[in-house]
């Protein structure tokens, strides 16, 4: 097949929605009432499974936990989704457009998903900081080369299908 009569590559957002929210306080209202400032962590992760011909789900989540020492003031946790559909994209593209340009569209929703979240939760916004996805595939794909070279199996950034 020559150039000219290969099928046009398409991608295009479906869908973007909130797949799961979830806000925990553990130590209300006690909590509302101390003036302290609290230890926040953010863990981010990303998944893509493909559901359908053409059609992939990604999604893009955060837990928000802040703490006062030992105690937890709040646990956040949103996944935000995404539905894409994907045509004639050559299989060493597929990857990179899953784990790094579609979360990359995804982040903002959830930043602001957390963000109000927490608001509505009686505390200060938090404002999840740019990530990028970018980095964060180059580092996924050299951890999985080096657990193979180790011969062991570690995290993997494929695409089920």
């Amino acid at each position: 097949m020559s150039e000219a009569q290969q099928p046009q590559a398409s991608f295009q957002i479906e869908k973007i929605y909130v797949k799961d929210l979830s806000l925990e306080i553990p130590n209300a209202p006690q909590v509302f009432v101390q003036q302290v400032q609290p230890q926040v962590e953010v863990q981010i992760n990303t998944a893509a499974a493909q559901f359908a011909e053409a059609y992939f789900e990604v999604t893009v989540s955060a837990t928000v936990t802040a703490r006062v020492e030992e105690r937890t003031l709040f646990l956040a946790e949103a996944v935000q989704a995404g539905i894409f559909s994907v045509r004639n994209v050559p299989s060493g593209e597929l990857d990179p457009l899953l784990g790094v340009a579609c979360p990359t569209i995804l982040f903002p929703y959830l930043r602001e998903t957390i963000s109000d979240l927490i608001a509505r939760g009686g505390f200060p916004p938090v404002l999840l900081s740019p990530i990028s996805f970018e980095a964060l595939y180059v580092q996924r794909l050299q951890q999985r080369q080096q657990q193979q070279q180790q011969g062991g199996e570690g995290p993997r950034i494929e695409v089920a299908r």
